[in-house]
């Protein structure tokens, strides 16, 4: 159990954040929202020749994962669903449990990436997403001219 520090001398105000204020961005403290619902991390990185994004989500397989690219915009999604229940012999739940998780990353994509060949793998709890740069976007090596 976490203490909370609350302001004491103007309480209506807290009252209201706690009723309406569910921190669906978090403000990228920790992950969680007050719901319980974890977003997972990403890691972007940038090479001469390709973006890349790893999304870290450990339990979970390729097929909980949904990718969209539509107009630019490269959306990582993942909903996943578990049921389970105990009845006693007169088909009466003993014990009935249930849970619900999802999340979605939406990524805005620079014109220079191919979306032709955008590539996803999911190994080790990581899901790797490689963004190639289209070949007129990537950093050409440098040339002498010659003067004339």
């Amino acid at each position: 159990m976490n203490l909370v520090k609350r302001n004491t001398d103007n309480w209506l105000p807290s009252i209201f954040d706690d009723m309406f204020k569910t921190d669906w961005m978090d403000n990228g403290n920790s992950g969680m929202n007050r719901i319980g619902t974890s977003v997972p991390a990403v890691n972007i990185s940038e090479n001469d020749d390709a973006f890349h994004l790893e999304v870290a989500a450990p339990g979970k397989t390729k097929k909980d994962f949904n990718l969209e690219l539509d107009n630019g915009v490269l959306t990582i999604s993942s909903e996943e669903k578990r049921e389970e229940e105990k009845k006693d012999n007169n088909g009466r739940f003993t014990r009935r449990e249930f849970s619900y998780s999802s999340f979605k990353r939406a990524f805005s994509l620079p014109d220079s990436v191919d979306s032709e060949k955008i590539s996803a793998e999911y190994k080790d709890g990581v899901l790797k997403i490689d963004l190639p740069k289209r070949e007129d976007a990537k950093i050409q090596a440098k040339k002498m001219i010659d003067i004339k």
